[in-house]
């Protein structure tokens, strides 16, 4: 149902409303329990970019996703419901958190909308364990929003969860919800730039490339010994502004230059955001239907038409470059088979960016209801496109050769709702804003025949690209 601006019409629609809730709470006091109710509808065209600059609040969870090449987003604000997970199996903790609250939802009916359950949002580190004891994001975050606004396409959804108890006021559910379709009604009109807007960061280079070098080098020595088959080692770049970072503005550079990838931005409730533009998707699925990408190996784009299809033409024939990709593939299948899926292997082509193409094969699956999302997020993650192989040796390595902490880095950004469908995506292309301060992380994969100055370069134009729309 389109929920009318008219005051009458939604007068008739909230009787429905009332006598779901009114419903709900009968069964509260029946049972003695607080109930979780999920309530959607369809509201105006609105840009959730501009949802979520008006709505999010520094001591709140919020979450922003968007793929502008696919016109969807979406915007999770505030969180009735959170688990943050410091120590233990982040991964089974986030299930049962989803388990728990997300099955147990009474959900306001309406059908015709493109998410019919409550979502949940999570974030998960790279590491199971954090060496630094200031990184501002615990290593598993998993929470059910109070409002989450949603675009597919053309059509825009808002839902609200709220917690029902005997004693809740159902007449101030009504009014937040009526409240909150009045400022979207009103945030309708605000449209962001439509075009890129320039930095007025200072170009920036890695402040240590040597150290960056000399781990390549050693890598190298480790791969020639045959005891690792590729690491992907990453660098950071630390930029402090004259004033705070403008987070809207910057995202909205980022999806203006990266239209085909994942826009995203999470935040923790203490003021600290961790923001990119990923290439990479972990795990789509739908309808029991799983997709997940293999991505590895890069080239630049080239300044002409023809020195790009060259550039292209050379990272499919590669032979260095093939052997990295396939590495991933091989890894991704052999994950999803112990978990009893079948996976079917498309043919590797090229996947072209604003500043870098790579190679890509997707990766599809049939996924039965007994295997959770979340089982398969933590089977395949980290892949070698982010660690290496053999996995366990090269997370070892990634922490004696790197002097920082990944966390939120590479690592698996996304939601699942309660019937199994959900979407994760890598972390990187990254940087983590707090305030006036940023710090920028890039990766590259190193295997047999690996270049320390060429993998420098890399992660120096990947660091220029995320630079470049700072703000």
């Amino acid at each position: 149902m389109t929920v009318s601006p008219c005051h009458s019409d939604f007068f008739v629609y909230n009787k429905r409303l009332y006598q779901f809730l009114f419903s709900t709470q009968g069964y509260c006091i029946e049972h003695s329990c607080t109930q979780i109710v999920s309530i959607s509808f369809k509201i105006p065209a609105v840009d959730p970019l501009v949802v979520f600059e008006q709505w999010k609040c520094s001591h709140q969870l919020s979450f922003y996703w968007q793929n502008p090449s696919n016109c969807e987003a979406i915007v999770a604000i505030d969180a009735i419901k959170k688990l943050e997970i410091t120590k233990g199996d982040r991964f089974r903790q986030a299930e049962e958190f989803l388990k728990k609250y997300q099955c147990k939802s009474f959900i306001f009916p309406n059908t015709d909308l493109h998410f019919a359950q409550p979502l949940c949002f999570c974030s998960f580190s790279f590491f199971h364990d954090s060496q630094e004891i200031t990184y501002p994001f615990p290593k598993g975050t998993v929470f059910l929003p109070r409002y989450t606004i949603s675009q597919k396409h053309h059509e825009y959804q808002l839902t609200g969860n709220f917690l029902i108890s005997p004693h809740s006021q159902l007449q101030s559910i009504i009014q937040e919800l009526e409240d909150a379709i009045a400022q979207i009604q009103s945030l309708k009109y605000i449209t962001l730039p439509q075009q890129f807007i320039y930095p007025q960061c200072p170009q920036a280079t890695l402040i240590h490339p040597e150290k960056f070098q000399d781990g390549v080098t050693s890598a190298l020595t480790s791969i020639a010994q045959a005891r690792l088959h590729k690491i992907v080692l990453a660098d950071v770049l630390d930029v402090h502004f004259v004033k705070p970072f403008n987070l809207c503005q910057s995202l909205n550079n980022l999806r203006h230059l990266h239209p085909n990838c994942y826009i995203f931005a999470t935040a923790n409730g203490k003021g600290q955001y961790f923001i990119g533009a990923s290439p990479e998707r972990l795990i789509s699925i739908r309808n029991q239907h799983l997709i997940t990408d293999a991505l590895a190996g890069s080239a630049p784009r080239g300044q002409t038409p023809q020195i790009d299809a060259e550039n292209a033409h050379r990272l499919l024939h590669s032979p260095k470059e093939r052997h990295e990709h396939h590495l991933v593939i091989d890894f991704i299948t052999q994950q999803l088979s112990q978990l009893g899926l079948l996976p079917q292997v498309f043919t590797p082509r090229i996947r072209q960016l604003s500043n870098i193409q790579h190679l890509w094969t997707p990766i599809h699956a049939k996924i039965p209801p007994s295997v959770h999302p979340l089982q398969v997020v933590a089977k395949l993650h980290p892949t070698p496109a982010v660690a290496g192989v053999d996995r366990n040796i090269a997370c070892e390595e990634i922490r004696h050769y790197e002097t920082f902490e990944r966390g939120l880095y590479a690592a698996p950004l996304g939601w699942v709702d309660a019937q199994g469908n959900s979407e994760f995506i890598v972390g990187i292309r990254s940087a983590l804003i707090d305030c006036d301060r940023a710090r920028l992380y890039a990766g590259a994969g190193i295997v047999a025949g690996s270049n320390p100055v060429k993998e420098l370069a890399e992660i120096q134009l990947k660091l220029q690209a995320m630079l470049k729309a700072l703000v």
